[in-house]
């Protein structure tokens, strides 16, 4: 059987798609030859790979089948050029980095501190939501993770690096912002945006009203923080963030931290990779990077200003 790396490339691109056009944009190739190379592949192997309905292509059970060992050899590719590169040094290395959306607020100062030490290392930044971290690690395509504490049920390895404080935050304006030490029960009777169900500030907002035996009450669903304070600031309800995202908004005072009993609500921000996965250098040394040196670095200009700042 003839099978070549680029033809599994191809094929993997398009499963993941779903698409021969996005898999064609994704690779800078035309769909002509997108489907060449696809269709060269289930010659080699001897079976059809994808069926089509409509407009809609799915996968057949051997696609399944080749997608796996796909996606295991690229893995393997991927490993030979990290040990490539362990021989020059870090200095040569690639790092590719995928981060939540609350961490962007971050992230480019911590970035920036690594490239000063390492200014030859090539750095890929994505930023998603919780979910699509999740699917890059589990799909072995990004090389470290920034979110919140990572799912236990998953096999991957993660560990803390800075405090994420919680906080509850309210238009300037708002009834509860001159108050102090807001009870739970007053700021849960207040209408809130909140995060989307799948977020980790969601996740994590269930949990300490369920520790504290109280209802917040969600009057409107964003899927991000930007928006949720820009509703906050319109005097749509209180929102929950993370203090990191609101250096700014504190600045031009657009917002307010209310001082409510029992916040903030302390998380940490975790460095996350798969199990096993055997870590490039530049991917090694930003991870060592940000354990030893991520609270110096990003001290929030502030967070213990942003804090006090309500």
């Amino acid at each position: 059987m003839n099978v070549t790396l680029r033809q599994l490339k191809v094929f993997e691109a398009v499963a993941r798609h779903s698409s021969y056009t996005r898999a064609a944009e994704e690779l800078h190739l035309t769909q002509p030859a997108v489907s060449i190379q696809v269709k060269s592949l289930e010659e080699s192997v001897g079976l059809a790979l994808f069926e089509q309905f409509g407009k809609q292509i799915y996968m057949t059970g051997a696609g399944e089948e080749i997608l796996r060992y796909a996606r295991s050899i690229a893995a393997q590719v991927d490993e030979i050029g990290d040990v490539v590169a362990r021989l020059k040094g870090v200095s040569l290395g690639s790092l590719h980095l995928a981060v939540a959306t609350t961490a962007n607020y971050f992230i480019t100062h911590l970035l920036a501190a690594f490239h000063r030490q390492y200014p030859d290392v090539s750095i890929n930044l994505s930023v998603t939501n919780r979910q699509g971290l999740l699917k890059q690690l589990a799909e072995n395509r990004i090389d470290l993770v920034v979110m919140g504490e990572p799912p236990p049920e998953r096999d991957l390895a993660g560990q803390a690096f800075m405090d994420n404080p919680l906080v509850v935050i309210a238009s300037p304006d708002h009834p509860l912002a001159a108050r102090k030490r807001i009870s739970l029960k007053t700021v849960a009777a207040e209408p809130f945006v909140v995060r989307e169900e799948a977020s980790g500030t969601r996740a994590a907002m269930t949990r300490f009203a369920r520790r504290h035996q109280i209802a917040f009450t969600p009057a409107m669903v964003m899927t991000s923080n930007e928006a949720i304070k820009q509703a906050v600031a319109a005097g749509l309800g209180l929102g929950l963030v993370s203090a990191h995202t609101l250096e700014l908004d504190l600045f031009a005072e657009r917002l307010k931290i209310l001082d409510v009993a029992h916040f903030p609500i302390v998380r940490h921000w975790y460095i996350v990779h798969r199990k096993g996965k055997r870590l490039s250098p530049a991917a090694e040394a930003f991870r060592g990077f940000l354990v030893d040196n991520a609270d110096t670095v990003w001290p929030a200009r502030g967070i213990q200003q942003t804090m006090t700042a309500g």
